[in-house]
């Protein structure tokens, strides 16, 4: 156990945030440098080592949770990264963009704050990078067999990393120009800047993992020559299929969807753009979707310059505690105020639109919503709530429908779909085609960061015993696993 009375006598405390006045002004990452934390030994020192600890079954990825915020508290960061590694590849991504459902299931958070789980990982990682602690791991010998795999994104990182320490010659496809999928073009510079990626490919390089940018696959290559040249596949492609808004005036210049918008806004930041294309600047901003996406909305949007920013939920608001129904340890659905929140703009809950309004150009220019309430298992308007709001850009954050099947890589592949959209797959990350293999959001639906890493690095486990019999890779979860969550 790290510190016996830490729980006790140490209050939490939160890595601190730049001001909203300066970090609006940048695209830098909103937290005060993290690896310099003065405070992080204590914070780990709040952990009560509790002999059974809920934080790994909150955790997907099943991090050692106690035992490296026992080392972070000794100070011992070499043996705390070892540890933190030990269960994942990217402990950089998950500390900045996870939303910590280890800590929900924190044993000390059923009557006082959790453990800041988050904010020790991070400064793990951090300093290990910093201290040149982080080195490619190039496995003694390879064994012959081929991999491709398809998609960037944090699943497919994940299980080519795994094969290539296995010994497998990998070969990851991405359709972008650079490699990182919705880590790279959906995350928003000021909540993980880039060059945490960055050094995360150059160390997958020099491990032996070979990559391919701008190659549509099912376009460019086919499913079938993919399974000619490869012994397996594993398909890491993401949902990418985008929940549309149906309704009068969707077709005017100035509604876009999300993934249509924050990706440029990178691309500027990446150097492709001086300006991007489709910018906030001097206009009235309202985006559809309270979740995550929405907030990176908020934010870039108010980097850009926007006039005004409205955030609309068709959901009622949140409470700020946990609500009775959602005990200990599942993490529960309470009101959340993220940096982009801070920034200003103004939410709106339990309302719907109903029309977008435009001008004789053809740009949007209004928003016309209803109030709602759920009744008998669906959202009804509220007669006399109608009103119109300025609206000048207009993003849909509205989440994911399942795999975009429209370039033809499943067809030509010859995998099953579920009902769900997704592609199907049995216990072992298989689908229907033998030697294919599936993983993350595309097997799974739209979901977090945690398990796409934790299906990655599952899938790893099973495409290298297709190919060689008995693995000593891990295999923290089964695809029919799901978070605690109500």
């Amino acid at each position: 156990m790290a510190d016996p009375k830490g729980f006790l006598t140490t209050p939490k405390q939160l890595a601190e945030r730049r001001p909203v006045d300066v970090r609006i002004k940048d695209w830098n990452e909103v937290y005060v440098e993290r690896s310099l934390l003065p405070i992080i030994t204590k914070q780990a020192g709040r952990c009560m080592d509790c002999g059974i600890p809920f934080c790994h079954n909150g955790c997907p990825l099943g991090n050692l949770i106690p035992e490296w915020n026992d080392l972070a508290y000794r100070d011992d960061f070499t043996g705390a990264i070892e540890r933190l590694h030990a269960t994942n590849n990217f402990p950089e991504f998950t500390g900045r963009l996870c939303p910590a459902p280890c800590e929900s299931a924190c044993v000390l958070g059923i009557n006082q704050d959790a453990v800041t789980i988050k904010n020790v990982e991070v400064t793990i990682i951090d300093k290990a990078w910093d201290r040149g602690g982080v080195i490619p791991q190039v496995p003694e010998r390879l064994s012959g067999k081929t991999v491709a795999v398809v998609g960037s994104g944090p699943a497919g990182l994940a299980a080519a990393q795994q094969l290539t320490r296995a010994g497998h010659t990998v070969v990851v496809y991405e359709r972008a120009d650079r490699i990182g999928g919705l880590l790279r073009y959906g995350i928003p510079e000021f909540k993980m800047e880039k060059r945490h990626i960055n050094r995360r490919v150059e160390q997958m390089r020099a491990e032996g993992t070979r990559f391919r940018t701008g190659v549509h696959v099912g376009e460019d290559i086919t499913g079938q020559q993919l399974r000619e040249r490869f012994d397996a596949v594993v398909v890491a492609a993401g949902a990418t299929t985008a929940r549309d808004l149906p309704v009068p005036g969707r077709e005017l210049k100035g509604v876009y969807q999300a993934m249509e918008y924050l990706p440029l806004a990178n691309k500027v930041q990446e150097g492709d753009f001086v300006e991007s294309p489709i910018s906030a600047k001097g206009k009235h901003v309202v985006v559809i979707g309270g979740g995550d996406t929405g907030a990176d909305c908020v934010g870039t949007a108010h980097r850009q310059g926007a006039a005004s920013v409205t955030q609309l939920e068709i959901m009622p608001r949140p409470g700020e505690d946990r609500p009775g129904n959602q005990p200990w340890p599942t993490m529960p659905m309470t009101y959340k105020v993220t940096s982009a929140h801070e920034e200003g703009g103004e939410r709106i809950y339990s309302v719907s639109t109903t029309h977008f309004a435009g001008d004789e150009d053809g740009n949007v220019q209004e928003l016309h919503l209803v109030e709602v309430e759920f009744r008998d298992g669906r959202f009804e308007p509220v007669p006399g709530t109608e009103r119109a709001v300025p609206a000048q850009l207009v993003t849909l954050a509205m989440g994911f429908t399942g795999t975009d099947v429209r370039n033809g890589l499943v067809e030509q592949l010859g995998a099953d779909l579920d009902a769900r959209g997704n592609i199907a797959r049995d216990g072992r990350f298989a689908t229907n085609v033998d030697g294919v293999y599936v993983c993350g959001d595309a097997g799974r639906g739209q979901s977090l960061i945690v398990w796409a890493i934790a299906e990655g690095r599952s899938a790893a486990a099973a495409v290298d015993s297709y190919l060689g019999g008995k693995t000593p890779l891990p295999a923290p979860i089964r695809p029919t696993d799901r978070p605690l969550v109500v």
